[in-house]
């Protein structure tokens, strides 16, 4: 006798831009604790393709009142896709973004410091070996 996991089914019909209607099925699995069902939760920052960290949106839109259909981006394997999560999902990954976004303004600066002292330098030198001339300003 094989175990297979409960799961909870639910159906949406998506209109592409073509026209074309489709329908998405989603599968959320039944967890075994005194509360019943709870929703899978969803990472949106990492991609389901290669499981890189660097998944950002592309587009995004309100779809209900309290979830949000978001096309999706990974810049690792060119993976893109649309789906609609809920808003504590869309609001974790707003928070990894933004956590993101720190780490990339931190990097640029430290990027931008080490290159300002390495001309810094380079101008240094050239002023002790008499490269710079008053025609250069």
């Amino acid at each position: 006798m094989s175990a297979q996991p409960d799961h909870r089914q639910y159906v949406r019909r998506v209109v592409l831009p073509s026209g074309k209607t489709i329908e998405v099925v989603y599968f959320e699995p039944q967890q075994d604790d005194d509360t019943g069902i709870h929703p899978v939760r969803t990472e949106l920052h990492v991609c389901g393709s290669c499981s890189s960290e660097l998944v950002y949106p592309i587009d995004w839109e309100e779809a209900g009142t309290s979830h949000w259909q978001v096309t999706l981006r990974c810049p690792n394997c060119e993976w893109a896709g649309t789906g609609v999560f809920e808003q504590h999902a869309v609001e974790r990954f707003d928070e990894e973004l933004d956590r993101g976004t720190h780490a990339l303004v931190r990097d640029l600066k430290r990027m931008v410091q080490a290159n300002m002292e390495e001309q810094v330098e380079r101008f240094i030198e050239a002023l002790k070996d008499d490269l710079i001339f008053p025609e250069d300003f």
